[in-house]
């Protein structure tokens, strides 16, 4: 990893986007002054390993499950870049696809097409006491409700049903457990943080068994705190970024 100083270069993040439809959306500006390199793994980028991503790492979602490797033929090299980046140190984020890619590739177990049924539109994501203090979602839990609940878009039906030995589990919603979850220095979270109301009432429109109409309404009546929770787990992933390129030896999680 570089290691930026306070006036020095930025700090660098590798993105790796699975479909054209899920790209970083709102998390771009809310990611502040850091370069940002893009890899459009449908579009044939070449998976880095974790030596090449630089300060930190964000998988984003994809419309294919964690196990699809036929149809999309790089999900076998971004298993071995989360199981590497998370075991090296590296500041990894997974959203979606991505945390249930990071679930799979230290261990858990992801159901496709899991009994509960699609998850879609404005979850309320609840915090374990594990949440509190948090270096990346800490920030997102200290905005809860007085139930610790709080709202976050979401648009799967594949889910983590177990999870890796040795994470953390951070946060449920009434219809799937593992909402949140931390492993080594990697986090994965099922909810759509960086989503949007147009990105959503899209992925929305793709599905028949979702209204978008009310994925809509949802999103209208509550946006103010979707954006403030995604905007403060964007900024405090960034801030987790620069103080372990700064000091990796001192951060722990």
């Amino acid at each position: 990893m570089t290691s930026p100083q306070h006036g020095g270069p930025r700090p660098v993040v590798t993105v790796i986007q699975s479909s054209p439809d899920v790209p970083l959306d709102r998390f771009e500006p809310a990611l502040g002054d850091v370069e940002l390199r893009i890899v459009a793994a449908f579009a044939g980028g070449s998976v880095p390993t974790a030596d090449e991503v630089g300060d930190g790492l964000i998988v984003l979602g994809g419309q294919m499950s964690a196990y699809d490797d036929a149809t999309a033929g790089w999900l076998p090299e971004l298993r071995a870049l989360l199981a590497e980046a998370s075991t090296r140190g590296v500041p990894t984020l997974g959203i979606c696809l991505g945390a249930q890619l990071l679930a799979v590739a230290r261990g858990g177990r992801v159901q496709v097409a899991a009994p509960p049924g699609r998850e879609a539109g404005i979850v309320d994501v609840h915090w374990r006491p594990e949440a509190a203090g948090d270096p990346v979602v800490g920030g997102v839990a200290a905005l809860a409700d007085a139930r610790s609940d709080t709202p976050l878009p979401s648009m799967h039906a594949d889910a983590v049903v177990d999870l890796p030995r040795g994470a953390v589990w951070l946060a449920s919603s009434p219809m799937y457990p593992y909402q949140a979850f931390r492993i080594g220095s990697a986090w994965g979270v099922q909810f759509h943080p960086e989503a949007g109301a147009d990105t959503l009432g899209r992925w929305a429109d793709g599905h028949d068994d979702v209204d978008t109409g009310a994925v809509r309404a949802a999103y209208d009546a509550r946006g103010a705190g979707i954006a403030a929770a995604g905007r403060a787990l964007a900024e405090s992933f960034v801030a987790h970024v620069r103080a372990t390129a700064e000091t990796p030896e001192a951060v722990t999680v």
